[in-house]
């Protein structure tokens, strides 16, 4: 049924999926290499996706990119500020990567956890949400994650592995395939942005 509901849509695609999946995907391989254009492409795919999610009655996913684009213009002046800084200094334009504590996280978690738990019965009681529980959910973390990446919180890409998972399936089932397909592609970036992050935080380490 999925199958079907995927290739369905896949045959109804239209000329705002692609130009969203196609900056979405730049922006995800630009995140990647820490490079600050990555915010222009990901406003440009955010504010197409969130009038995409409202006609799919994912009204928190809407939100939610609109959100983003608001986050695009706080990470581009997050990352100019460090490569600023970084040029006076003569150190690398790129932000240095932290981590946060496993406390930490848990913590987050737990109140992920309550705050959807809290905000999805309102969410479908004041709209016409499909998936009001994941919707919610995937709202919130994806808002946390995407301030981590202009923090440039090393944990990040783990919380994007969760989230762009589970916004697959939602996108999926509400007949938007292309952007489903971007979410897979998103997926994967999540997954080599782990291990690329990692690496260089290791490095940075790592005395002179």
């Amino acid at each position: 049924m999925l199958l079907e509901q995927i290739l369905d849509g896949l045959r109804a695609t239209t000329p705002a999926e692609l130009v969203s999946v196609g900056a979405g995907v730049v922006y995800g391989l630009l995140a990647v290499r820490q490079n600050r254009l990555c915010w222009i492409f990901g406003g440009v795919s955010s504010a197409i996706l969130a009038g995409l999610a409202a006609e799919a009655r994912l009204p928190m996913q809407s939100l939610l990119q609109v959100s983003y684009v608001a986050m695009s213009f706080y990470g581009w002046w997050q990352w100019s500020a460090a490569a600023r800084t970084g040029a006076a200094s003569g150190a690398p334009a790129a932000p240095s990567i932290g981590v946060w504590p496993v406390r930490t996280h848990l913590l987050i978690i737990v109140g992920l956890v309550l705050a959807s738990a809290l905000l999805a019965p309102v969410v479908a009681g004041w709209t016409r949400a499909a998936w009001p529980r994941l919707d919610t959910a995937t709202m919130l973390a994806s808002l946390l994650a995407t301030w981590m990446v202009a923090r440039t919180r090393l944990e990040n890409w783990l919380y994007w592995i969760v989230i762009d998972a589970v916004s697959l399936w939602l996108y999926a089932r509400q007949g938007l395939a292309f952007v489903a397909l971007l979410y897979l592609v998103f997926l994967g970036t999540a997954i080599y942005g782990w291990f690329e992050w990692r690496g260089r935080w290791r490095r940075q380490a790592v005395p002179a």
